[in-house]
């Protein structure tokens, strides 16, 4: 169980920094945003208070150290996923991991942040209030399939 555990970690870890490899290419190539976990940070601050949907989160009372707690909270996140992952596919994938479980799972992933996330962001459900929201959707598919795409990648490489 601990191995799993460990195993879960890891990939998890590897996954969200192949994620923000794949953000810093669609940066320098495609000129798309940097991330900016701030507003994730505010709002994980504000959880902690009860307050799960704003509005707008750059309307909500900011905190000194959003930035680092949204970097924080990401990574935690992704490692627990990971670990999810890894407890619900068991010890036989690892020693021998397909894409396809994680490609599912990194798919169903996108759930917490259209329904979750972004509308405690108050960008709507699934980025409906955002001016484009099919290219929010599309962007976050393609996120969480290279974020899989890291899930198998690392169950590779500690095989």
């Amino acid at each position: 169980m601990i191995e799993l555990l460990w195993r879960g970690i890891l990939i998890g870890l590897g996954a969200t920094i192949l994620m923000d490899l794949w953000a810093i290419v669609l940066n320098r190539v495609f000129g798309q945003p940097k991330a900016n976990w701030a507003p994730a940070g505010r709002w994980f601050w504000h959880l902690q208070r009860g307050k799960v949907f704003h509005d707008s989160i750059a309307a909500a009372e900011p905190y000194r150290h959003e930035l680092p707690l949204g970097w924080a909270g990401h990574y935690a996140i992704g490692i627990l996923y990971g670990v999810i992952l890894a407890l619900i596919i068991g010890q036989s994938w690892f020693a021998a991991p397909s894409f396809i479980p994680a490609w599912i799972f990194g798919i169903v992933t996108i759930g917490a942040g259209w329904f979750l996330m972004q509308p405690g962001l108050g960008l709507g459900w699934a980025a409906s209030k955002t001016p484009r929201p099919n290219k929010v959707r599309f962007l976050n598919f393609a996120a969480h399939t290279v974020f899989a795409l890291g899930l198998y990648g690392t169950a590779l490489l500690i095989r």
